[in-house]
């Protein structure tokens, strides 16, 4: 009997410990910088640092949106974001913002990526994402931007004049990048697109941003690769006024996480297998308040652990 309790102990010793999930948010405005919650299910989300930014911003002024994490290859984790809505704000050029951990304790000095150089009338450079190409290696780095008067028969269905596409740079060292260029064209106004491998294609998740006639609901394009060409966009799968998409695998499911932006507020999800069906699952999620617009990304355990208990500023 002994024996049998003390192998059923090994062999329950031997298991890989079970992924947490942790999601970046910012709060407000994105002023005060990047926050981040943990959750051992993928439902139930609790903030680390009380209600603290885990990464406040380095330069007066700026601005932490739409915190994307990310780890590469190599075990370093980089993290991108929207510095300013608009050049105007980012001091006339158009910037992502880029830090990089070993830990996802200690960070390293925040980094202007300049983007669109070569587009002097482009106005914004919002929610940027990156995925590693395993087939390329290196880095796509994307995001929208609106370029006025480049897709004019869409000028007129927006908010405020913007007019968005996708457009795309690429790095191997974070050093040095290639020019901008356009991604994705889905021949209407999109934004906060984000991507994940599933077998054999590339998934892109985007916001169809129509006001007139009103979209703002979530749909799908398909790639054999993330640089494309990407497959015409699928019907929407959410309501409307959702935006801010990330991806999850859960067991064997994948979540599409979103920011409701009206009322009633707060974070939503569906759950599908095969990219057809999708399920409705927000009444399942609880999220500390103000949580908005970030990226969810599997970690282990043992990283999980570290980050409740390390310090941080006060």
């Amino acid at each position: 009997m002994r024996r049998a309790l003390a192998l059923l102990v090994l062999a329950a010793s031997s298991l890989p410990a079970a992924d947490w999930y942790l999601f970046s948010s910012f709060r407000e405005n994105g002023q005060t910088g990047v926050f981040l919650a943990l959750s051992s299910d993928g439902r139930t989300w609790t903030p680390l640092n009380g209600n603290r930014p885990w990464l406040p911003p380095d330069y007066p002024g700026e601005l932490m949106r739409d915190p994307w994490i990310g780890q590469g290859p190599d075990g370093v984790w980089h993290m991108v974001w929207t510095w300013g809505w608009t050049r105007q704000e980012t001091g006339g050029k158009l910037i992502v913002g880029h830090a990089s951990s070993t830990d996802l304790v200690h960070w390293s000095p925040q980094q202007e990526i300049p983007v669109l150089e070569n587009e002097p009338l482009a106005r914004n450079a919002w929610a940027p994402e990156a995925v590693w190409d395993p087939a390329r290696n290196q880095w796509l780095i994307f995001w929208s931007t609106t370029i006025p008067g480049r897709f004019p028969e869409s000028d007129a269905t927006g908010d405020g004049g913007y007019n968005h596409r996708l457009y795309s740079t690429t790095t191997r060292d974070w050093k040095t990048f290639t020019p901008s260029r356009l991604l994705f064209d889905p021949g209407f106004n999109c934004i906060d697109a984000t991507m994940v491998h599933d077998g054999a294609r590339w998934v892109m998740v985007f916001k169809d941003e129509r006001k007139s006639p009103l979209q703002k609901k979530l749909r799908l394009a398909f790639a054999d690769s993330p640089s494309g060409p990407w497959s015409g966009a699928t019907d929407p799968f959410t309501r409307d006024w959702v935006e801010g998409p990330t991806v999850a695998r859960v067991g064997n499911e994948w979540w599409i996480y979103f920011d409701h932006y009206t009322q009633p507020q707060g974070v939503g999800a569906v759950r599908t297998t095969d990219w057809k069906t999708f399920q409705d699952i927000s009444n399942l999620l609880t999220f500390p308040a103000d949580h908005r617009h970030g990226t969810v990304v599997r970690i282990p355990e043992a990283l999980a652990q570290n980050l409740r208990s390390a310090p941080r500023p006060k």
